[in-house]
């Protein structure tokens, strides 16, 4: 027999004996499996603080009525995109956002003053959400912006503890980025495309970590049966007899299952013979 014959004999007889090994702890394996898949599912679900993500789409878009400029513009706006994205994440932008958040209201309409017949009004603010107090750091880290291949729109997005503060957010660093770009950059071509909504959940993925459990407990299970099989040093074969240990093989012994009645006679005729003995 060659070396490769053997190798891959060998090969077939290991897969063979963990087939054998799968089969014989078969329940054992599906209570590590489910066990740790729902001690991954109740970790996920109950235990890690969950995290809501909403997001907002921006269009850059340079207004043009000169239609051979209209190519080049387009082409000028995808490009500025990337500086767009430094500047929504930077310092200005998002020490704006948070002040915004503190105090979320918008001018509706200015005040007047007084004149001979007609008394001042006030001006007219509206409420646009809830207050958050969030530093511009914190902003920060919970600010993201995505950008597709040769596309005038891209995607602000912001995690927060609740749906509603992740919208918040977006919609607040995509409005302070609106009024602050004209000032840094002297142009006046973004528009908010879509204002976020109420975010979704997207921290922990429930269905993937348990997921993991179960293939956790599928490896460990499997780990632990192994190293017991290897563990264990009994005979399962006449070939280590003679091949690893050099012995001589005289015979075998089978192993032989009386059945029960025959035990039975056999004690009978014991004790009856046993009994002939003493009269």
């Amino acid at each position: 027999m060659s070396a490769e014959q053997q190798n891959n004999e060998e090969v077939t007889i290991d897969l063979r004996r963990l087939f054998i090994l799968i089969k014989k702890h078969i329940i054992s394996i599906l209570i590590w499996m489910i066990g740790l898949g729902l001690i991954a599912y109740g970790v996920s679900e109950y235990v890690l603080v969950p995290k809501y993500t909403a997001s907002t789409q921006l269009l850059v878009n340079r207004k043009t009525t000169d239609a051979n400029q209209a190519y080049t513009n387009q082409q000028a706006d995808i490009n500025a995109i990337t500086t767009y994205k430094d500047i929504i994440t930077s310092n200005v932008i998002l020490k704006g956002a948070s002040k915004y958040l503190a105090n979320p209201v918008t001018l509706v309409k200015k005040a007047t003053p007084a004149k001979k017949a007609v008394k001042a009004k006030p001006a007219v603010y509206k409420r646009e959400s809830k207050s958050y107090s969030v530093s511009a750091s914190e902003l920060a880290s919970a600010v993201s912006v995505t950008t597709t291949d040769s596309s005038q729109v891209f995607t602000l997005s912001a995690t927060a503890e609740t749906p509603a503060k992740a919208q918040a957010i977006a919609n607040a660093v995509a409005k302070e980025f609106k009024e602050q770009i004209p000032k840094i950059m002297d142009v006046n071509n973004v528009t908010i495309v879509a204002e976020a909504a109420k975010g979704t959940k997207s921290y922990p993925n429930v269905k993937m970590i348990t997921m993991v459990g179960v293939l956790a407990g599928l490896v460990i299970s499997l780990l632990i049966i192994i190293i017991k099989d290897l563990s264990d040093t009994t005979v399962r074969e006449d070939s280590f007899m003679t091949n690893e240990l050099g012995l001589t093989n005289l015979g075998e012994i089978a192993h032989i299952t009386m059945p029960k009645d025959w035990i039975f006679t056999a004690k009978t005729a014991e004790k009856r013979g046993s009994s002939r003995r003493r009269v």
